[in-house]
């Protein structure tokens, strides 16, 4: 779950640790335009809304920072018993950088046709 600190005046800050190469190809939206992860959570946020990520991959020293906003959103009792939380496209200029990093640490995984917590 994420551990989200919303700050007066500012966006949201949410902070996520994806462990493991599962949790990291149900969370990965590549489908969206410059990438994106589906965040666990039961805070509600709004379509649109922007968002700052700080992401723990795997076994990566550092986080991963990246700005994003709300393109989907999943309400407690989704179809399929998919898990409430939120889809957030990636919208600053590392985009690409983080979409690498993700991309690389699934590797052959990215082919496969399993549902996700999106599709």
């Amino acid at each position: 779950m994420a551990n989200e600190q919303p700050e007066k005046g500012r966006n949201s800050i949410i902070s996520i640790a994806i462990k493991d190469k599962q949790a990291l190809y149900m969370a990965y939206m590549p489908f969206i335009k410059n990438g994106g992860l589906f965040i666990p959570t039961k805070k509600l946020y709004e379509l649109g809304e922007e968002l700052f990520l700080l992401v723990k991959i795997m076994d990566e020293t550092d986080a991963v920072s990246i700005s994003g906003k709300v393109v989907w959103v999943s309400p407690a009792g989704a179809l399929d018993n998919r898990p409430q939380g939120v889809g957030i496209q990636f919208t600053n200029d590392d985009a690409d950088k983080t979409v690498r990093l993700i991309e690389t640490k699934l590797g052959a995984s990215l082919s496969l046709a399993r549902p996700t917590h999106t599709l």
